[in-house]
């Protein structure tokens, strides 16, 4: 037989052994888990065959089923002694550094440019270049101040968002304790590879993913990856099934979460990419966040834009060659009213619009980090909702005591506040000792509670302050000061208990058991039960099943049961009784989620907590009534993607859900054509708040990465505040679309009006100043403060509008074209009127017609102010800005008429009193055809307001 080496590092004599008899044996190799080969670890030497086993991650899942002593032997690692400098370096140089690497991307310059590959952007810098070269100097400048401005406001927000992997890195921390060479030292969490060895205290942020083999009391914060705020017990004990998940692997830690209590030590079984980090940094990397409906809108009306230019140039430049004019001349003119009905204020007009989007919204306790998010909130058709602390206070509250002699005590008051605070039995108040089967369950669970209460403000778990308060409210908390702690046994998830050994400070150094945990664990432990203030009576099985069924009346109105017992044994205690506790909607979210839903948009719970709960908290909360569907994460494991889709719009409530369901979730409704915003809080939310069309993080909750991933962060957690963001993306879409159909429509009279005069030879009714000064009117201050026309309230309950529909419709056209036409006949026929009386164009004629189409552009900014109310339901002086932009306008105009040096310039002469009656009179009429419209819509459809993605209609 040939002689075979197997060269190992830091290995007992018994695992080189092992891999020296599988060597020869494929078939039990092959079935061996802890051993990984390839080829490239193959090494023909002097001796005969030469193999290096290279160490690579094991996953977590699998590392939890593995005893800690098959996990080290797997690694090749000695608990004790832990790796050799030599093995470190060989393994760092397969696996390469404990940190993400961020792929390679376009330095920031190729990134700026790319925000040019738009359809608008490209028209407008056609627009821009054309102009330079016709010598309109100060058309190219407005333009080009016009594109960067935009182009820089994309570029920012697609940079910001690359931060979010950065933020990732972060979370790894720059130090971390190890042992090495059999020595404690300290050194670079990056330089960590896997079968290291770590040690863990409290305050340690975890450096990589461990699978643990000493923990001591161990406590460790996950709510990166949970958003749970409770720590989480951990221990060493293997599994004997893996679960399929990552909710059941308390004896791993995962890099990035912080160690709370305790102490411990593990083995490295996954750094950088292959951690559960990892895993979520590369799925970042991987989805691509979606364009907003906003964006599309703009993307398509810059290709309408473009087909409607080349249509003029191409039309009217053929005409001017069939009447025989000169070939330059005609190429000139339609080239420069192709350029005219360029809105150029468009992109600027959007950007403020959403600015000021975002100033409204961080008035609501929204803060929207991308521009184009705001409208988007608008559009969304689903909302899925995390329950803990955004449907719900995440303030564990008490409501119902019951004893184990069947007293029941109701309690008022809600959250960590004793405000409003009591404790009754029937109409009698518990204070004290007056109800003493009653008070000795609250005075345990005072006794058996490490939280702290001030001001309001919770220092503990959440649970444990329910029980602290109850306390307060009855005036037992205080009996904690009679007691000295002797020991503590912590909850774990094993024993689903607590315990405190404590001794009364009269009780000659007897010492008493307190214990609170989950009812079946605490019946087991119990002899006996609380009768009033008899002696205990011994439990029997039908005592224990009332107790159950109680438990089972309370957990089916969404109560989470916390039962208590006292004793001097811990196999013989006395059981007391119970308290449940609920984490009680916000105050409002109701009322939110009907007005949503009243406007089609559906709202789906996503929540952890068992069925009951969920389906207790949602029918409060209006979202659950009894017929509706629910599906749970484990049911969601065994779906398809395609399977998922077929009953996903059914599904109100998600329960027993983790954060990876949340992107499945998220692409099986958007597979569908939904909209979907998406609640989060921890690292495993980052993805699928990404996927979202709205990502919304949690302000007071979530983690620093998932509020950078996040289209828009509310900073006080509550439903209430997304309700308010849907309304303000409604009205900021509705203010677009007007400030669109104006520009549109006085772009489409300029260029008419030119268009007609220059194909039938007349005289042109406007001159080149007054064309500029039409065009800084259709693209200034009148036209911006159509922009930021105030939200109407009442546009929250209109349907959220098909974003399959291009913003530039049929009827959309057909209203421009009618604005359109009125303003060109009521502006031809006064020039033809004046001119008509000596057969010349004179100063009066021009500034006759230049102060009508001035006019009739007024009055159209004020029929654009709402497609779907009248003037007076709005309120005429409701939005300031625009007042100050007409009047101001308006002041400009008789400044240009009746000012001598301005007269000059524009070539104008003054006008009589009859005059501006007159043309005040005419131009009125595009706005009292477009109210009279309205009015008759209104009336036809027997509805007091349009239907919101019909932005078309006046």
């Amino acid at each position: 037989m040939t002689s075979t080496n197997v060269v190992l590092s830091s290995i007992t004599n018994d695992y080189a052994t092992r891999i020296e008899s599988f060597l020869h044996n494929e078939e039990e190799l092959e079935r061996c888990q802890n051993v990984s080969l390839s080829e490239s670890d193959i090494i023909i030497g002097t001796g005969g065959l030469k193999r290096d086993i290279m160490i690579q991650s094991i996953s977590a899942l699998q590392a939890s089923t593995l005893s800690y002593v098959e996990c080290a032997n797997s690694l090749r690692t000695d608990i004790k002694q832990g790796l050799s400098s030599a093995e470190v370096v060989r393994r760092q140089k397969y696996n390469g550094y404990n940190e993400f690497e961020i792929q390679d991307h376009y330095p920031i310059w190729k990134k700026y440019l790319d925000q040019f590959n738009n359809p608008l952007i490209i028209l407008l810098l056609t627009s821009a270049a054309i102009s330079l070269l016709m010598g309109r100097g100060e058309d190219a400048i407005s333009i080009t101040v016009a594109i960067v401005i935009v182009v820089t406001v994309g570029f920012v927000q697609e940079y910001r968002s690359e931060k979010t992997l950065e933020h990732l890195n972060k979370l790894v921390p720059p130090m971390c304790h190890t042992i090495r060479d059999g020595h404690e030292v300290q050194f670079l969490a990056r330089q960590l590879v896997p079968g290291d060895i770590v040690l863990l205290n409290v305050g340690d942020r975890i450096p990589a993913d461990l699978r643990l083999f000493e923990a001591y009391d161990l406590q460790v914060d996950e709510s990166s990856f949970t958003g749970e705020l409770e720590p989480r017990h951990k221990y060493v004990k293997s599994l004997t099934t893996d679960g399929g998940n990552f909710d059941h692997t308390d004896n791993i830690v995962y890099m990035g979460t912080l160690v709370r209590g305790g102490h411990g030590k593990g083995i490295v079984i996954g750094t950088g990419a292959h951690t559960r980090f990892g895993e979520v940094f590369k799925m970042m990397q991987a989805e691509e966040a979606p364009k907003t409906p906003l964006q599309n809108s703009m993307d398509y009306l810059g290709k309408q834009l473009s087909l409607y230019s080349f249509a003029i140039i191409i039309i009217i430049f053929f005409i001017g060659l069939f009447q025989g004019r000169n070939t330059l001349d005609m190429f000139r003119i339609a080239v420069s009213l192709a350029v005219a009905a360029i809105p150029e204020g468009l992109p600027i007009v959007v950007a403020v619009t959403l600015a000021i989007g975002v100033i409204r919204m961080a008035s609501r306790r929204a803060v929207v980090k991308k521009l184009p998010a705001v409208e988007a909130l608008g559009c969304v058709t689903v909302i899925c909702s995390d329950k803990t602390g955004t449907l719900t206070k995440n303030e564990m509250t008490a409501v119902v005591v019951v004893s184990a002699d069947g007293q029941i005590a109701d309690v008022l008051g809600v959250g960590y506040s004793l405000e409003g605070g009591l404790c009754t039995v029937g109409s009698e108040r518990v204070v004290g000792y007056s109800h003493p089967s009653i008070s000795r369950v609250i005075e345990i669970g005072c006794i058996c509670n490490n939280a702290i209460i001030s001001d309001g403000i919770l220092i503990g778990q959440p649970t444990e302050g329910a029980l602290l308060v109850l306390g307060m409210k009855t005036e037992l908390n205080e009996q904690v000061k009679n007691y000295k702690l002797i020991k503590e046994i912590p909850f774990t998830s094993e024993t689903k208990f607590m315990a405190v050994q404590c001794e009364h400070i009269r009780s000659n150094g007897q010492s008493e058991l307190f214990v609170k945990g989950a009812l079946d664990r605490i019946l087991e432990m119990c002899t006996g039960y609380l009768e009033g203030d008899k002696n205990p009576v011994k439990l029997n099985d039908a005592a224990k099943e009332r107790f159950m069924e109680t438990s089972r009346s309370l957990g089916s109105r969404g109560l989470r049961v916390i039962a208590l017992a006292y004793g001097y044994n811990e196999r013989e205690l006395c059981y007391a009784g119970m308290v449940g506790i609920v984490d009680p909607p916000r105050p409002g979210v109701a009322e939110s989620i009907e007005i949503v839903q009243s406007a089609g948009v559906k709202v789906k719970m996503v929540t952890g907590d068992a069925l009951e709960t969920a389906c207790s908290i949602g029918a409060h909360l209006k979202l659950f009534t009894e017929g509706d569907a629910c599906l749970s994460g484990f049911e969601m494991d065994r779906m398809t993607d395609l399977d998922l889709e077929r009953v996903i719009k059914s599904v109100t409530i998600f329960y027993r859900s983790s954060p990876k369901h949340k992107l499945r979730i998220v692409k099986a409704l958007q597979n569908l054509g939904e909209v979907v915003a998406m609640t989060g809080d921890g690292v495993n939310d980052v993805v699928a708040l990404k996927k979202a069309d709205i990502g919304i993080a949690m302000g007071s909750t979530g983690t620093d990465v998932c509020k950078e991933a996040a289209d828009m962060i509310l900073t006080d957690d509550d439903f209430y505040t997304i309700q308010a963001a849907v309304e303000e993306g409604k009205g900021i879409y509705h203010n677009i679309t007007n400030f669109v159909r104006f520009q549109l429509s006085t772009s489409v009279a300029a260029l008419s009006l030119i268009a007609i005069s220059t194909l039938f030879e007349f005289e042109n009714p406007l001159n080149a100043m007054q064309i500029l000064w039409i065009n800084i009117i259709m693209d200034g201050p009148p036209a911006q403060s159509l922009g930021v026309e105030p939200v109407d309230r009442d546009i929250i309950r209109q349907p959220s509008r098909d974003v399959r529909q291009p913003m530039i419709n049929n009827a959309f056209i057909t209203n421009i074209f009618i604005s359109a036409a009125i303003i060109i006949a009521g502006t031809l026929s006064v020039f033809y009127k004046e001119m008509s009386a000596d057969n010349e164009v004179t100063p009066r004629d021009t500034t006759m017609t230049f102060t009508c189409f001035v006019l009739f552009d007024m009055w159209n900014a004020l029929a654009c102010r709402s497609s779907r109310k009248l003037i007076w339901e709005i309120g005429l002086l409701r939005n300031r800005m625009f007042c100050f932009a007409v009047f101001g306008s308006i002041f400009c105009q008789l400044a240009v008429i009746y000012f001598p040096p301005l007269q000059k310039i524009f070539q104008t002469e003054a006008l009589s009193l009859y005059d501006l009656i007159f043309l005040t009179v005419l131009t009125s009429t595009v706005f009292i055809v477009a109210e009279t419209r309205k009015y008759l819509e209104l009336k036809m459809k027997k509805t007091p307001y349009m239907i919101i993605d019909e932005p078309t209609n006046f």
